[in-house]
């Protein structure tokens, strides 16, 4: 991973356009292709990003732009769509690499592994006539939580939360363009499932062709909580 701290304006440019403007920021350059632009505060979230897979070029500035204390251009593309972020860079305050070595991966709690387990055995929740292939199918950047058969014979990746948020959404993606690129399981669609999901998530998921699906924890549990109920 490569830190640099530096006072730069970003533009995103696509199917949506954002702008940054001066200010010092830490850009995040991971290994896996992706680009992070994070402030000192207000949000643990990235301010502006961009996802694998995706090429970073770094340019000298033109005349006029050299002339706006410009020093150097870095253009981050995605490698399968026409959406690029622009940060150009008026100074650098610091620069470091570090070899993080292979994440072991998040380590879910009590409710996640139990939703895993039993959507792995009521498997049929995707879909009657579906098959399960794998719980825990390793990739190059992590596991994926169910790696199943849908009734088409189609491979679909699963990602599992208990609260699904866009984070949730953006690793799912990440699975899927890996995943995709195997022949033996394309084409692979995508499953974010979770016992709540935020209209956010749901939007991004639509826009990337993922479809949702609402757990319900006590129902797979063969837990009857009709007695507590007021209606």
């Amino acid at each position: 991973m490569r830190l640099v701290i530096a006072r730069c304006s970003v533009d995103y440019i696509g199917r949506l356009r954002a702008h940054l403007p001066l200010a010092t920021r830490l850009l995040l350059v991971k290994a896996d292709g992706s680009v992070l632009v994070h402030s000192d505060g207000g949000s643990y979230k990235p301010l502006n990003w961009m996802s694998p897979p995706a090429s970073l070029r770094v340019t000298e500035p033109d005349d006029a732009e050299r002339a706006e204390g410009i020093i150097e251009i870095w253009t981050v593309q995605h490698a399968k769509t026409d959406d690029r972020l622009v940060i150009a860079i008026r100074e650098q305050l610091h620069d470091s690499s570090h070899d993080l070595g292979v994440d072991p991966g998040l380590v879910k709690d009590g409710v996640e592994a139990d939703l895993q387990r039993l959507l792995a055995e009521q498997i049929d929740l995707l879909g009657a006539g579906s098959t399960l292939i794998r719980r825990e199918y390793m990739t190059a950047i992590g596991p994926v939580d169910i790696l199943a058969r849908d009734p088409e014979g189609r491979t679909v990746a699963i990602e599992l939360k208990r609260r699904g948020d866009i984070d949730g959404v953006e690793q799912l993606t990440r699975y899927l363009e890996l995943l995709g690129r195997d022949p033996n399981l394309a084409p692979v669609r995508g499953v974010f499932a979770a016992q709540q999901i935020k209209p956010q998530a749901r939007v991004l998921a639509a826009d990337r062709g993922i479809d949702c699906l609402t757990l319900d924890y006590d129902a797979m549990r063969g837990v009857d909580d009709s007695a507590s109920r007021l209606f």
